[in-house]
């Protein structure tokens, strides 16, 4: 219940309470994802590609656990590309706790599960990051998130985002037997903590070998 709330609050908020839409909003979201740059706040563009780095991180810990839900992961986290919050909320919303990954892993899974992907995504971020901080203006940034609707919610789209992830986060950390200990270090970082994990994290396949050979000891030939 309490996610279906937030999904609501949050489609209410953008729709009554958000600034304006400005008439240039289109023409901005068509240069930032054309690469087209020029006389655009290097924040703004930083905010709007770290935006597409999160659906990813959300996409390495969703394919995993949908495995054991009874909604398919894929929609929502598909979704989750161009609404953000907007659409991983129903996910949330709809799932249960899934500690544990029974079955093969599929391709897009081990796509996801690797640490390389972790990797590159956590120094894309923090390219984006710098650029976004050493060369953005802090000013033109707070005026336009004043004014403008599509600043102000993919903002808080941000903001969203690093407050939901830990929803996901304790039942992957129990899928690789990780115990709850790195929680709070991984939860309280935006971001960068979520991509620090991803980049470290034991693969689904080895957790899941570990916990077979702990139900069943191995018989030993040797000897």
């Amino acid at each position: 219940m309490l996610y279906w709330l937030l999904w609501l609050s949050f489609i209410a908020y953008a729709t009554f309470l958000a600034p304006p839409d400005r008439p240039e909003t289109l023409s901005l979201i068509q240069n930032l994802s054309t690469g087209q740059w020029d006389g655009i706040n290097p924040l703004v563009i930083a905010l709007f590609n770290l935006m597409g780095i999160w659906p990813l991180v959300y996409s390495a810990v969703l394919y995993a656990d949908g495995r054991g839900q009874k909604v398919r992961a894929f929609p929502f986290a598909a979704g989750s590309f161009a609404v953000g919050a907007f659409a991983l909320l129903p996910y949330l919303a709809l799932r249960k706790p899934n500690p544990t990954f029974i079955g093969e892993t599929s391709w897009l899974i081990r796509v996801m599960d690797s640490v390389w992907t972790g990797r590159v995504l956590l120094l894309g971020a923090i390219a984006l990051l710098l650029y976004g901080f050493t060369q953005g203006d802090w000013t033109d940034f707070v005026q336009q998130w004043q004014t403008s609707k599509f600043i102000h919610v993919m903002s808080l789209d941000f903001v969203a985002l690093s407050a939901l992830f830990p929803v996901l986060l304790q039942d992957d950390l129990a899928r690789r037997g990780l115990g709850s200990r790195w929680f709070w270090a991984i939860a309280l970082v935006p971001l960068l903590g979520p991509l620090v994990y991803l980049s470290v994290r034991p693969p689904l396949a080895r957790a899941t070998e570990f916990a077979t050979s702990e139900a069943a000891p191995e018989v030993s030939l040797e000897g």
